[in-house]
C-alpha cells in the first residue's frame, strides 16, 4: 500500500472538533477515484450530527475522526452548521451515493469490493442486488456484521486474503468506524468506509427518501417514519441545533 490520501491537503471545516471536508459531492469522488488507483489507504467517514456528539461524549470516536483521512458531511444538520458559523461546506455528501458511484466506477475499472455488517440475509441480499445492477463487478467477499470482539481477528484475516480496493462496513454507528480504525493496517484494502444502514436499502428492506424529503433535508425523518425505534437517537437533532446555537463562537475550533 502506498502512502494515505494527503489529508492536510483537503480544506475542512470544524464543527467541535471534527474536521469535515469542504468539498462537494462531485470533487469528493473524484478524490476517492484517485486514491483507490494510486492506492492511497483512506478511510472515510460519512458523519452526521448524532457523531459530532459522540466524538463530543468519547475523545477515542474524537481522535479516531481525527485520524481518518476524510470526513464528509452526512447529515443536514451538519450542512446547517457550517453555514450557521461562516465555514460553509459545499453540500451535503450522502454516504449511500457515494458508495453506489464507487461501485459503478469500480465495475469499469475492475476494482475489488468486499462488503461487510448487517445480517446474514440483508447482506447476501444486498450482494445480489449490487451484483443484478453491476454484472461486472467483483464482489470478493460478504460477511455479516454480527460477530464477536473475539472472532475480529478470523474477520480480519478474511478482508485481508480478499484484498479489497472498496471496503463497505455496515454495522452500528459505535462500532463500524471504530472498527475500520483499529484493524486499517491488518485490513490490506484501499479505500475503506462505514456505510451506516445503506445495506439495508441497497438489499430492498428499506427505501431511500424521496427526492422531496432530500431537498427539504428532512430524510431523517423519512428514515424515523421507516424505523420509529430510532427515535432516541433522533432526540440527539434539536440537541446538537441548540448547542451549535448556544456556543456558537466556540463551534468551529479544531
Amino acid at each position: 500500500m502506498n502512502q494515505t490520501l494527503p489529508n492536510p491537503l483537503i480544506p475542512k471545516t470544524f464543527i467541535f472538533g471534527v474536521p469535515f471536508s469542504r468539498l462537494g459531492f462531485r470533487d469528493t469522488l473524484q478524490l476517492l477515484v484517485e486514491a483507490v488507483k494510486n492506492r492511497q489507504a483512506t478511510h472515510v467517514i460519512t458523519a452526521n450530527p448524532i457523531m459530532v456528539t459522540a466524538a463530543g461524549n468519547n475523545p477515542a470516536v474524537m481522535a479516531m475522526m481525527k485520524r481518518a483521512e476524510l470526513v464528509v458531511p452526512d447529515g443536514a444538520g451538519v450542512v446547517w452548521a457550517a453555514g450557521y458559523i461562516g465555514q460553509p461546506v459545499t453540500e451535503k455528501v450522502a454516504g449511500i451515493e457515494l458508495m453506489e458511484e464507487l461501485i459503478r466506477i469500480g465495475e469499469q475499472e475492475g476494482w475489488r469490493v468486499f462488503l461487510l455488517g448487517t445480517s446474514e440475509e440483508v447482506i447476501q441480499a444486498a450482494a445480489a442486488r449490487i451484483k443484478d445492477k453491476y454484472p461486472k463487478i467483483q464482489i470478493v467477499g460478504v460477511q455479516n456484521g454480527y460477530f464477536s470482539d473475539e472472532q475480529d481477528d478470523e474477520i480480519v484475516e478474511k478482508v485481508r486474503e480478499a484484498k479489497p480496493d472498496l471496503l463497505f462496513v455496515g454495522r452500528s454507528a459505535d462500532k463500524q468506524d471504530l472498527w475500520i480504525d483499529r484493524y486499517r493496517d491488518q485490513l490490506d484494502a484501499t479505500l475503506m468506509m462505514g456505510v451506516g444502514g445503506s445495506f439495508d436499502i441497497f438489499s430492498g428492506n428499506l427505501k431511500r427518501a424521496p427526492k422531496i424529503f432530500i431537498r427539504m433535508r428532512l430524510e431523517w425523518l423519512y428514515r424515523l417514519m421507516q424505523e420509529p425505534s430510532r427515535y432516541k437517537r433522533m432526540l440527539d437533532l434539536p440537541r446538537f441545533v441548540m448547542k451549535v446555537i448556544k456556543e456558537k463562537d466556540n463551534v468551529g475550533k479544531p
